[in-house]
């Protein structure tokens, strides 16, 4: 069903009214637009440029040993040509069993030094390095944080499939310090602990029924987090800067039927799972402060389980579930959401996500946000794969090329759901047409198996 049927903003801004989205609002002129995201945004000891940040998108295009591989390099160039005042480099992974597919960027002593020519690129552009470790996720060997039976069963997992120990998780925080002293022996001044859509850290936050020193009460389930920031901070001290992308509502698994009180998940009001409580993120993010973290990036759902919630889009990529909702509700809820979250911590620089399916429009409706003080950071992911310089549109003219904006149509969700080099095929035929023919034939391949 098509859903972006907008001629003008005012069009847009009538149907989200019309469909009880009241925290989806826009600026309309230009001039006003340019104004708002020119303003530099200070981080910790760094000013960025402008209010514009690229999201993390993982490539999936790096090398077998975890290097920058060629598509790595092209994309990072056109980021770093584009304009945005904040490039938050994409998931890396702090150790090989944390790879989410074989050709995930892996940061090691091997190859720190393509790592450190890859920084050069993005020149004095505040850039935090993701570090990650991909947990239920990784590949070829998942592994689990606790055991939530409905994304069990939607990621065919057994349940008496073995659970992360303690020790191990405790162990694994020495990775973590390993990679960011590696990251910052590459030139990066910052890093994000990432802990956001079901990996690893992410899963460990909703991990209520998880025994032990990481599961329970919510002190324990954010250990792992809590001593990975520590450590890093004792480490090194102001050298690098600690940032961290952190689901605030995890949703449910979509199509599932669950029982209330739902005892899972992070974010989520138990006696109403498809609603956010965000009490225990407020309370997370109050710590994160405490413990030195000085950017925020917020984001929700899982691709994997509920991608509706963290990609509003307009058509599913092939093969998933068509959109339960009219899109304008999930942008609603990303933009309600980081408004709660940065109104409650003012001095906390926050990117706000869930632009993408408002094409054109997108950069009026981040101005907005950063104007009334719902965010410090208007965040592109999609949107910067069809359009990489679109910041520079922004910028100098206060609209976009209509032409050349992201249509949520989600083949770039299609090639990571598929393991490929992941990028927009309609808007970047040349690298990625011959890719998605080879991710649909591969997929054909084995349906016919």
């Amino acid at each position: 069903m098509r859903h972006f049927v907008y001629k003008t903003l005012d069009e847009l801004q009538r149907a989200a009214e019309a469909e009880g989205a009241p925290h989806v609002r826009f600026i309309a002129d230009p001039a006003e637009v340019r104004r708002v995201l020119a303003q530099p945004v200070r981080v910790g000891p760094f000013t960025t440029a402008n209010s514009i940040a690229i999201q993390p998108m993982e490539g999936c295009d790096g090398t077998a040993a975890g290097a920058p591989g060629e598509l790595t390099w092209r994309r990072y160039r056109r980021f770093a040509a584009g304009g945005a005042g904040l490039i938050w480099f994409e998931a890396t992974a702090v150790r090989e069993d944390g790879r989410a597919n074989a050709r995930q960027l892996w940061i090691t002593p091997q190859n720190v030094t393509e790592f450190a020519r890859l920084r050069e690129v993005l020149g004095d552009t505040l850039a935090p390095i993701q570090l990650t470790h991909s947990g239920r996720y990784s590949v070829p060997r998942r592994i689990i944080a606790y055991h939530n039976p409905h994304i069990d069963m939607k990621t065919g997992t057994p349940p008496d499939y073995p659970v992360i120990t303690d020790d191990e998780l405790e162990r694994l925080e020495d990775d973590y310090v390993r990679a960011a002293g590696l990251a910052l022996e590459a030139g990066f001044q910052a890093v994000d602990v990432k802990a956001v859509h079901g990996y690893l850290i992410s899963e460990l936050l909703g991990a209520k029924t998880r025994p032990g020193r990481y599961g329970g009460p919510l002190e324990n389930r954010v250990r792992l987090l809590q001593n990975v920031i520590g450590r890093i901070r004792a480490a090194f001290g102001s050298r690098l800067t600690i940032a961290v992308r952190i689901n605030a509502f995890d949703g449910v698994p979509f199509g599932c039927d669950f029982e209330t009180p739902y005892r899972y998940g992070w974010g989520v009001d138990s006696a109403n799972p498809l609603q956010e409580d965000l009490a225990e993120v407020k309370q997370v993010i109050a710590w994160l402060r405490d413990w030195g973290v000085e950017l925020l990036n917020i984001s929700l759902g899982s691709p994997y389980y509920n991608p509706h919630i963290g990609r509003p889009f307009e058509k599913p990529d092939e093969g998933n579930y068509e959109q339960p909702e009219h899109p304008l509700i999930g942008v609603e809820r990303h933009f309600r959401i980081a408004a709660a979250l940065q109104q409650a911590f003012p001095d906390m620089p926050i990117v706000g996500t869930g632009y993408s399916w408002l094409q054109k429009y997108a950069i009026n409706a981040g101005a907005y946000n950063i104007a009334a003080g719902n965010i410090r950071f208007f965040g592109v992911g999609r949107g910067a794969l069809a359009y990489p310089d679109f910041a520079r549109d922004a910028l100098d003219k206060g609209e976009l090329d209509e032409r050349r904006c992201c249509k949520t149509l989600t083949y770039c969700t299609y090639l990571m759901r598929h393991k490929s080099p992941t990028g927009c095929p309609p808007f970047d035929k040349e690298a990625y047409g011959p890719i998605i023919k080879l991710a649909r034939h591969a997929s054909a391949a084995s349906t016919e198996r």
